[in-house]
């Protein structure tokens, strides 16, 4: 058997229509399976894609069959067989000719009933399998290789910032502290844009991706304790600029996912005409035109407060692309935002259908003595700070920048509602297993 199979041509599922009408080697898992006593459907998944593999009694060998009835979910095989194409859709299948185990999967925790989600978070290292996990994950390598894409077509240089930080960006109450060595405290970044400000004096417009951290207590559907964030930084722009930048972004991301997920989005059940509607430019409303929208649609949010995720949810009612809310109340915003009278020339981008902050970014404070009043009104310690202060002695130049929350992008075009499916192994409030 073995001699024979290493005769025979191994080929991916998704690359199935070029090999119609040959015979051809799979190798891959069983995820389900259904037999009549004559005639066996196996569901196989290999990486790339999923097929049905058809397994006549009287067409395989002994052995083969008798393989196909000892059959367990998620047992994984090698397969040989004849591609076929299904006589109504645009799929293809394999008529089975042999079938051997590489490795007989015991009985597996996930069944066909209906699981909670705490069980199914319990064994994420195997629910990561399921079709739709696999379709998330699928869709969410699009977006990070559409970003790469997308800035790199731009003129930008990745640049990569540190995870450990002697300081925060915006206070230290919301971030994992430690002790690093002799040194003092140090901290799990929340985002790595100071140090991409300190970059585009030297490469003009930076990224950067990679985890961030933050130790708030939230439960909510859209937080996590570790995740994904891309920040840009760019010299010499101006807030309008920012926006315009990030507006090219989101579209050319969901037109990837269109382009190269049509399979994924649809074993979702994933609506995709409101995705085919994201087109530049998006609606710009300011924070106060927010607040009074808000409060028309029945919200009792006061002026001052942030914008929560039932305000989000609310002020996207009516709204078929994402939407701008612009020039906060400086008091509750970061330090380095550029100031224009009391507001800070700031934008949060918040996506349609229920999915909150996607992007975060401002116009940066690029003048010295008045990041030193900023430093001095939100009582943040200088001296951790004196390197960033330094941006502003040697060349200061007007800059914007942003970040890119992944997760929350992911959840919004994969049509899923809680940020924990959207990330390969979510860490919560309440979970660091697995």
């Amino acid at each position: 058997m073995r001699s024979l199979l290493m005769a025979i041509k191994m080929v991916s599922i998704n690359d199935f229509k070029a090999y119609l009408g040959q015979e051809v080697l799979i190798k891959g898992w069983v995820y389900n399976f259904r037999s009549s006593g004559k005639i066996a459907f196996l569901q196989i998944r290999d990486g790339s894609g999923f097929v049905q593999a058809v397994a006549a009694k009287d067409l395989v060998d002994e052995k083969s069959w008798q393989m196909i009835e000892e059959m367990t979910i998620e047992s994984s095989v090698e397969i040989v067989g004849t591609v076929s194409k299904h006589p109504k859709k645009e799929e293809y299948e394999l008529q089975v000719k042999t079938l051997q185990f590489v490795q007989k999967a015991e009985e597996y925790p996930i069944g066909k009933k209906e699981h909670g989600p705490d069980f199914l978070m319990e064994h994420r290292h195997l629910w990561l399998r399921a079709p739709k996990q696999w379709a998330i994950q699928r869709v969410r390598n699009t977006i990070i290789n559409a970003m790469y894409e997308f800035f790199n077509a731009e003129g930008f240089t990745k640049i990569d910032s540190p995870i450990l930080t002697p300081s925060a960006c915006e206070g230290t109450t919301e971030l994992f502290e430690m002790d690093y060595f002799d040194i003092g405290k140090a901290y799990l970044t929340q985002s790595g844009q100071l140090y991409l400000e300190a970059a585009i004096a030297s490469f003009g417009k930076v990224f950067d991706f990679g985890p961030v951290f933050r130790a708030e207590k939230s439960k909510t559907r859209r937080h996590l304790t570790e995740f994904w964030m891309l920040d840009a930084e760019m010299a010499l722009f101006d807030h309008k600029m920012n926006l315009d930048l990030q507006e090219r972004l989101i579209e050319f991301v969901v037109g990837k996912v269109l382009s190269l997920n049509q399979n994924e989005l649809m074993l979702l059940e994933r609506d995709i005409e409101p995705l085919k509607k994201i087109k530049a430019p998006f609606s710009r409303l300011t924070y106060k035109e927010a607040i009074e929208k808000l409060r028309q649609l029945g919200s009792d949010i006061k002026e001052g407060e942030d914008l929560g995720n039932d305000d989000e949810t609310l002020i996207m009612r009516d709204e078929a692309k994402p939407l701008f809310v612009e020039m906060w109340p400086l008091k509750i915003k970061a330090f380095y935002m550029k100031r224009e009278n009391d507001l800070a020339l700031c934008a949060d981008l918040i996506a349609p259908e229920g999915h909150g902050e996607i992007i975060g970014g401002s116009q940066r404070e690029d003048d010295f003595s008045e990041l030193i009043k900023r430093l001095e009104e939100k009582n943040l310690a200088r001296e951790p700070l004196e390197w960033y202060l330094d941006l502003r002695k040697y060349g200061s130049a007007p800059h914007s920048g942003f970040g890119v929350g992944l997760e929350r992008l992911v959840g919004w075009l994969c049509g899923v509602h809680h940020v924990r499916e959207t990330i390969p192994f979510p860490r919560t409030l309440n979970r660091i297993y697995p």
